[in-house]
């Protein structure tokens, strides 16, 4: 059965290592893989929330089918997402080109327990620095006034707003995805793989939809947090600040169970009382 295990992806590694071994050697590559991840996946979420509102079997999946994402709504997460990857990702992206050295590819792939389980461990890790990150950012009026506040002027997320955030929040969000694996010792094809689920999953966090096969839908006994508790974040700020997992928010007392699309607009001012306060407290 180890042995088993074992072989399961040495094929797909040879496969890489022969025919895209330049590719798979820059440093460029985990950043093209990143990017390009994140773009396909809020293309097709932007096609559905396009599609909704005229298309009743998606927009019944949505946490608030009453209120359409808008064409303007996308031109301007858009616009902040494209200038971002352009004065912050590139730049970052060509330091690593110039600086780093080519990433050695060794011949054995991981196992697949060992793929799995580093994956595993890199979103707990992750997920703890994030929600540490998240809320100091959230209690602290000057850190959130000046580098969080970009990413709460939507109360109902959508997938664009994913990287609708301030360059300081995006460079802290790679740097970890970047050095969690490092620390981790985990190999270069785990590395790659918890980049592309880390996007994958963070863009399905703020999506706005409730599918089915989504992780919180798939993972048991509510451990998941998914696209409703972040959605309720986005509502009410001060619950919820886990990525990814609940358990934190479970022991930190800011653990808050979604509400349906209509939340009562008294608990809504009251939300918004309490982060105004926050920001004008300073």
């Amino acid at each position: 059965m180890l042995d088993s295990h074992a072989l399961v992806l040495q094929p797909i590694w040879d496969y890489l290592h022969q025919n895209h071994h330049d590719l798979l050697r820059s440093p460029l590559f985990p950043v093209v893989l990143s990017v390009t991840t994140y773009f396909v996946l809020v293309g097709i979420y932007t096609a559905l929330d396009l599609l909704a509102p005229t298309w009743p079997s998606i927009n019944r999946y949505r946490l608030h089918p009453d209120k359409p994402v808008t064409w303007p709504n996308i031109w301007i997460t858009l616009g902040v997402t494209v200038y971002n990857h352009l004065f912050f990702i590139f730049p970052a992206a060509v330091a690593q080109w110039l600086w780093r050295p080519p990433t050695p590819l060794p011949p054995e792939a991981p196992s697949l327990w060992s793929f799995l389980l580093g994956i595993l461990g890199c979103m707990v890790v992750f997920d703890f620095q994030y929600y540490l990150w998240h809320l100091l950012h959230h209690r602290v009026p000057w850190l959130y006034r000046t580098f969080h506040a970009i990413h709460h002027q939507y109360n109902q997320p959508f997938s664009l707003v994913t990287q609708y955030l301030s360059g300081w929040e995006l460079f802290s969000v790679g740097f970890w995805a970047t050095v969690d694996p490092i620390l981790l010792r985990c190999h270069c094809l785990t590395t790659w793989g918890f980049m592309v689920f880390n996007v994958y999953v963070s863009t399905e966090d703020h999506c706005g939809y409730d599918f089915p096969w989504a992780m919180h839908n798939l993972v048991p006994f509510g451990l998941w947090g998914g696209a409703p508790k972040h959605d309720a974040h986005h509502q009410r700020p001060g619950t919820n600040f886990a990525p990814f997992f609940s358990h934190w928010d479970w022991l930190g007392g800011t653990n808050t169970v979604p509400t349906a699309s209509g939340q009562s607009a008294s608990e809504e001012l009251e939300d918004m009382k309490e982060e105004k306060g926050l920001k004008d407290s300073d």
